[in-house]
């Protein structure tokens, strides 16, 4: 071998090393960074005329499982969506009061229901008596208070489930457009043979993150370009290009939505009776039905379908309790104009009893005199019939202001009776989303483990990797310099 060529095979080792060196210090900077995939240099042998002059570098590849990868973006999806789910109906069970308390103490509506049943009692044992007259009463606003905070809260989870379909289509939006930016440019550079890894791992960052948003499919093609759709085959477009032809990220594109306040009339889709939500469009489209999975889909799925079943299931508590005490002409319990509103779900007050759970409260009239309930066949009938299991239920279906909703239990039962039933299915809904949520956390922390097994950086290797490469330099250093002082003694040799 002529010293040309060792000289050159130890000059292409270097700069092979220093590349390395580079992919090295860029995946241990990037080592915690979400969806980020190692990076591995390649380098190849080269030859001229049948002898080794070196090494080439041929550009970086990515560690990819695309089996892994593919599964744990699904997962991802799932995972936000549970944790959405649980993080709202958390906040309502936590109102619900406690069940492991003794009974009449522990805040459920039932047993705020057993207290006014309890102070009635008192009460017709004595109707003149101005203290259990005041107990009633007490007890009666202790429970209106409470279903009003239950109602109010579900309704400011609905609230907030909007704020948040608002907010997380931003967040879509400004990810596909980052996802469509990119790929233009490692379109471009595939076309002429330069390295996109960097670039690539860009895009799979932004994926990632558009995972946990919604559910999505996806494929590179052999452009190098990448194709995204929803999990039911709608095409998301990932560029948005200004009058000038120039490719724009931008919180409006390719989704559009606008802000809305929320009553207890709003309804998605839109009903005959209600204020319509706007939509989620895509060119004009309505897409909002496409849109599954991630926090995006558990936002709307609170807003449209979850949460609006448990207003429907206080609104009916509240009309049954009203109206029951109101037919043994007792008109305990109003709503805030001091009217008691018709049954009717699909309007509000006074035509209906949508939202009455927000506003149900003690009459003003027995606030400010108690004395008012010393009719003692009242009183006894309220005990018998209003408390009691004969009197007319409410209906379970056709609720809500669609006339769509179920109660999920009946409503031919006793007043605490369907306290106890409102509880527990509420309860029932928060607790399989909190056991749901766990499940996929579990399985999503399996698969990010899988994930930075098969695809993620490993400190450990790369820094073992980089005292390779120090060696592998210092060798190939060596050999340059032997290669000099040999060239030195020639020169001086052959000028001698």
């Amino acid at each position: 071998m002529g010293l040309n060529n060792a000289l050159s095979i130890a000059s292409s080792g270097l700069n092979a090393v220093q590349y390395a060196m580079s992919v090295s210090s860029q995946n241990t900077a990037n080592a915690s960074t979400a969806g980020y995939i190692a990076e591995q240099p390649t380098v190849v042998a080269s030859a001229g005329n049948g002898v080794g002059n070196g090494v080439l570098v041929a550009g970086t590849r990515l560690a990819t499982n695309t089996q892994v990868q593919t599964a744990l973006y699904a997962q991802n999806s799932l995972a936000s969506y549970a944790s959405t789910q649980n993080n709202t109906l958390s906040t309502i069970a936590a109102l619900q009061g406690s069940t492991s308390a003794a009974s009449g103490s522990s805040g459920t509506l039932s047993d705020l229901l057993g207290n006014i049943r309890s102070a009635v009692v008192s009460l017709s044992s004595n109707v003149t008596n101005s203290a259990a007259q005041s107990s009633v009463v007490s007890a009666a606003q202790n429970f209106s208070q409470s279903l009003n905070n239950i109602a109010q809260n579900i309704q400011q989870q609905r609230q907030n489930a909007q704020d948040s379909v608002v907010s997380t289509v931003k967040d879509i939006n400004t990810n596909l457009t980052t996802i469509g930016s990119l790929s233009t440019q490692i379109m471009s550079l595939k076309s002429v043979g330069k390295d996109t890894a960097d670039l690539e791992n860009q895009r799979f960052t932004a994926l990632n993150s558009l995972s946990g948003d919604m559910g999505i499919t996806w494929k590179v093609s052999a452009n190098g370009d990448m194709n995204i759709s929803t999990t039911d085959g709608v095409a998301l477009p990932t560029r948005a290009t200004s009058s000038s032809g120039q490719i724009v990220v931008t919180d409006n594109f390719p989704l559009t939505t606008s802000d809305a306040t929320i009553s207890e009339s709003s309804t998605y889709p839109a009903s005959e009776n209600g204020q319509a939500i706007p939509g989620i469009m895509l060119n004009g489209v309505d897409v909002t039905a496409n849109l599954k999975g991630g926090t995006l889909g558990a936002s709307i799925d609170l807003r449209d379908n979850t949460l609006p079943v448990m207003q429907a299931q206080c609104d009916s508590l509240a009309y049954s309790v009203a109206s029951r005490f109101q037919a043994q002409g007792i008109s305990l319990f109003t709503d805030s104009a001091g009217q008691i509103p018709a049954a009717d779900q699909t309007s509000s007050p006074p035509s209906g009893s949508l939202g009455f759970a927000q506003t149900i409260r003690v009459s003003s009239q027995y606030q400010d005199a108690p004395s008012l309930l010393n009719a003692g066949t009242a009183v006894q009938n309220v005990l018998s019939q209003t408390f009691g299991s004969t009197v007319t239920g409410v209906p379970s279906t056709g609720l809500g202001v669609s006339g769509t909703l179920n109660l999920g239990y009946s409503g031919q039962q006793d007043l605490i009776s369907l306290a106890t039933a409102l509880t527990a299915n509420q309860a029932s809904v928060a607790a399989d989303a909190s056991s749901r949520s766990s499940l996929a956390q579990s399985t999503q922390t399996n698969l990010q483990s899988q994930f930075s097994s098969a695809s993620g950086v490993s400190i450990d290797k790369e820094m073992a990797n980089i005292v390779s490469l120090q060696n592998a330099y210092s060798a190939n250093a060596k050999i340059i310099s032997a290669v000099q002082s040999m060239f030195s003694s020639l020169l001086s040799a052959v000028g001698n």
